[in-house]
């Protein structure tokens, strides 16, 4: 995800949409959007040429990443622009909702979603999911070899072996998961030894592909990072996923949110926009589109190359409750920010 702001002003013109019931508004009596977007680009893209198509109602989309984002809607308050907000990993929605600033989710969207991929609150709702994964090099790591628990790439024999991105939501809300199930004590000790363990990269992609390279034996990613690179193989020919599964820390799923800000100056539109998302047109575009994300709802299935959700053995997680200023505390005493 980009850290830069960017604005674009989104096409009319995209994917085939299918009605998700609403009566749209004509395009000349539409009033524009604005998202600021956390998620990956090329799929909030997707999602907003859809949406344009079917309704006439224009996005303008702000690109950045779940914490800066989050961040700067805290910052703006009342005053901003933002009309949705869109992440890649929970604890950011949870930072704004914890500030006061989102508004009710409309109940006909809140519907489209099951409550294991959105909190218990209804104050956002997932729109996206994601798992976590160790890829691994077959030819370094015998499947007798493969760690049993996350908690156990913390032991002194993975020293040096295993990889990951620690300045990135996506691994703080993997940490945020860990610190939900097992209690400060344990994230510190888990933390602790990561910090004797893994390599650092910038990034899951780097770290995937440190270990097609051979510089690492083990990366822990989420599983799309592994599925987009899967594609052409270039950067994933040596590489092999493993599914800690059994309600494992190392299972979590991560939830992707949408919410609509409670400043909204556009707020009928900006409800639509969300319950489109989370709708059978928006979450098709997971099923079908180039994201490798799992759709959480209108019963949609993920796309036959992924495992299915329910094979995941995830455990049971509110992602209301991921706090993503602890994770930053306890890290950085730990030393890996």
């Amino acid at each position: 995800m980009l850290t830069g702001l960017a604005i674009i002003a989104t096409a009319t013109l995209g994917l085939t949409a299918c009605s998700t019931g609403d009566k749209a508004p004509a395009a000349s009596d539409a009033a524009g959007i604005t998202v600021y977007n956390a998620q990956h680009e090329s799929l909030t893209q997707e999602w907003v040429d859809a949406f344009t198509k079917e309704t006439g109602i224009k996005v303008t989309v702000r690109n950045g990443s779940d914490t800066e984002l989050s961040n700067q809607i805290i910052q703006e308050g009342k005053a901003s622009p933002a009309d949705v907000f869109l992440t890649e990993n929970s604890p950011a929605m949870a930072q704004v909702e914890n500030a006061g600033l989102f508004a009710d989710i409309d109940a006909a969207t809140i519907a489209q979603v099951p409550t294991d991929f959105r909190p218990s609150t209804n104050k956002w709702t997932g729109i996206a999911a994601r798992s976590t994964v160790l890829v691994y090099d077959a030819k370094k790591i015998s499947a007798d070899q493969l760690p049993k628990s996350m908690l156990d790439l913390a032991k002194p024999e993975w020293k040096g072996k295993w990889a990951a991105s620690p300045t990135g939501a996506d691994f703080q809300a993997i940490v945020a998961a860990l610190l939900e199930l097992k209690g400060e004590e344990v994230t510190m000790q888990w933390l602790a030894g990561m910090k004797e363990n893994f390599m650092a990269y910038k990034g899951n992609s780097t770290a995937m592909k440190a270990v097609n390279a051979g510089e690492v034996d083990a990366a822990l990613i989420y599983h799309y990072y592994y599925g987009d690179q899967a594609k052409t193989g270039e950067n994933s020919k040596n590489v092999t996923p493993y599914y800690f599964k059994n309600q494992d820390p190392g299972a979590f799923v991560s939830v992707s949110g949408g919410g609509v800000l409670e400043s909204s100056k556009h707020s009928a539109e900006a409800q639509q926009f969300l319950k489109f998302v989370t709708g059978k047109s928006g979450q098709e575009v997971l099923k079908s589109g180039t994201s490798c994300e799992y759709p959480v709802g209108s019963d949609i299935a993920a796309n036959e190359k992924l495992v299915p959700l329910k094979d995941l053995q995830a455990p049971s997680i509110d992602p209301a409750k991921l706090n993503s200023a602890k994770i930053v505390e306890l890290m950085t005493k730990a030393g890996l920010l």
